[in-house]
């Protein structure tokens, strides 16, 4: 695997990690909610109707939630195009122990709550963020 390919692949990480936020920002006005209150729904099984955005503090959570998604999608953008290059092992590591310890507490959580269905939504999730991740590249020096 190369410098360049995992440089990209980490693009593709701050992509799906961001791609989050927009859906969990319409969950904060009732007329938009749709989205966020169906992808509460598939990821707490079955799709039932039961998530739901009535409730003001719901939508302030889903405010917060698209919030730290977007910034957490953007920092890994940024680390890919300002410092990668000078340190990509290093780099590689960092998103790699945010993916690992997102994953460690939303399912924890996830099934504390009594929606275990999530854990297997979050396993999918950290295998595809992390991709080429957990290999270390040769780097030259």
């Amino acid at each position: 695997m190369t410098k360049e390919f995992q440089k990209n692949y980490l693009k593709f990480t701050a992509f799906v990690v961001g791609s989050f936020a927009p859906i969990f920002f319409l969950g904060t006005m009732l007329a938009t909610s749709e989205p966020a209150r169906w992808s509460l729904d598939l990821l707490s099984l079955p799709l039932d109707g039961v998530q739901n955005y009535d409730a003001p503090t719901t939508r302030f959570l889903s405010a917060l939630t698209g919030g730290f998604l977007l910034g957490w999608g953007v920092c890994i953008w940024c680390l890919q195009a300002w410092v990668y290059d000078k340190a990509p092992n290093e780099v590689r590591k960092a998103v790699l122990a945010g993916l690992v310890a997102w994953f460690c507490l939303d399912s924890a959580g996830s099934y504390t709550s009594g929606n275990v269905s999530n854990v297997f939504f979050n396993v999918l999730v950290l295998l595809i963020a992390s991709g080429t991740l957990w290999k270390p590249i040769q780097t030259d020096n």
